[in-house]
């Protein structure tokens, strides 16, 4: 505001000075009626931001009065600034139809002063005058503001950017959490079910032989020392970058063909386990493997932790997927062992992310797991197209089978793994 004013005071000071110096067109009025005109302006400048229509009217009706009193230099200049605030900061319209009327205002004047002095030149040079007093003010703010507008369009838009790079950067922050927790959650979940159910069962007897005792608490120890081995190097892994972290994710990836070892460690924790592998074991594609191994890793910790013996796995490799069975007896009763009741989710979330099919209940008084993991390029869309499900049927050794069209249901199929979802 400060400023506004300051300009309106010099502008004034300046018309004052020009009309003192005779730079008007001499009639029989005292100079000080001059000065009139100019404060008209000099008053439509304090207006040119909050007011431009105003400033508009003063200094049409200053540029009025000043040709009948005048005309003076100082008010024509000052003039222009009313034009030029009126175009800028006045309504979009209004900046077309002052540039369409100074336009023809210049063009006007010009005819009119060469037909009054009937000389060409005059229509030239006061042509050319009437459009620096009209039309370069009008022009100039109908430049700048289509410069600002448009820096305010690229200033929103910069904004959206940033807004939707956010939520980019906390969708994928959201998919890494849930990424690690399903990590650490398979990772950690199986040594420690074994550790839980070993020192459980090592309290509730009082008459074990001193031999039991120490092969339990060697099996504890075993799962402790790998549980936290497994731990450190997760923790390494995340602190690591580039492609250091990328080979020493590969190197301590998790592999199927390593099932051997999985159900061997059910067997310390107790339970009597089986496995077989049918088909040629063979390379399989990374997310497959680690899917496969992390689907069998918690389907034998949820057996271990809530089943019985016997502990059935079967691994089966087959042209273009690999099947993931594990079947066992269902205990009487709850163990009483905590669980977050995230494991069939989080399977189901595995073999989703493969592509693969997934399928998890009871079936008569066994529990089974089966997932079926593509290694061919097939996406689950086009798995649901052809309309592929599990289906148990009789006779099928609990292998399961696919079948296309609607699922059919059988007497003794499987309920399906939401029902259940608090096993895990």
């Amino acid at each position: 505001m400060n400023r506004v004013v300051l300009w309106a005071v010099l502008a004034f000071a300046v018309g004052a000075v020009l009309i003192a110096g005779g730079a008007y067109l001499h009639r029989d009025v005292p100079m000080w009626v001059l000065g009139v005109p100019l404060a008209i302006t000099c008053v439509g400048v304090l207006l040119r931001q909050r007011a431009p229509l105003g400033s508009l009217g003063l200094g049409v009706l200053a540029i009025v009065v000043d040709g009948f009193v005048g005309p003076s230099l100082g008010t024509v200049l000052i003039f222009t600034d009313n034009l030029y605030a009126a175009a800028l900061y006045g309504p979009a319209p209004l900046a077309r139809i002052l540039l369409g009327v100074t336009s023809v205002l210049a063009v006007a004047a010009g005819a009119v002063a060469g037909f009054v002095a009937s000389d060409w030149r005059v229509l030239a040079v006061a042509g050319v005058q009437a459009g620096l007093v009209l039309v370069t003010p009008v022009t100039t703010a109908v430049v700048l503001r289509e410069h600002r507008d448009r820096a305010a369009v690229e200033r929103a838009r910069a904004e959206q950017v940033a807004r939707l790079a956010e939520l980019d950067r906390q969708a994928a922050v959201t998919a890494e959490r849930t990424r690690m927790a399903r990590e650490l959650h398979d990772m950690i979940a199986n040594h420690f079910s074994a550790i839980a159910i070993q020192s459980t069962a090592a309290l509730s007897r009082k008459d074990l032989d001193r031999e039991t005792v120490r092969k339990v608490m060697e099996s504890v120890r075993e799962n402790s020392v790998k549980g936290m081995a497994e731990m450190r190097a997760m923790i390494g892994l995340l602190r690591q970058e580039g492609d250091e972290a990328e080979g020493s994710a590969g190197a301590m990836r998790p592999r199927l063909a390593d099932v051997e070892t999985l159900v061997e460690r059910v067997r310390r924790a107790g339970p009597a386990a089986d496995v077989r592998v049918e088909g040629t074991v063979r390379e399989l594609p990374a997310s497959v493997d680690l899917a496969g191994y992390r689907i069998l890793q918690e389907a034998l910790t949820n057996a271990l932790k809530h089943g019985e013996s016997p502990v059935s796995v079967l691994v089966s490799y087959e042209e273009e997927r690999v099947l993931v069975r594990v079947v066992n007896a269902l205990r009487e009763r709850r163990t009483g062992l905590p669980g977050a009741g995230a494991g069939l989710i989080g399977m189901r979330e595995r073999a989703s992310l493969v592509g693969g099919l997934f399928e998890a209940g009871k079936s008569g008084d066994e529990w089974r797991v089966l997932a079926d993991l593509p290694t061919a390029e097939e996406t689950t869309e086009a798995r649901a197209s052809k309309g592929a499900t599990w289906v148990f049927g009789v006779g099928d050794g609990g292998r399961g089978r696919r079948t296309s069209g609607e699922a059919r249901r059988e007497p003794g199929d499987v309920e399906r793994a939401s029902a259940v979802e608090e096993r895990a």
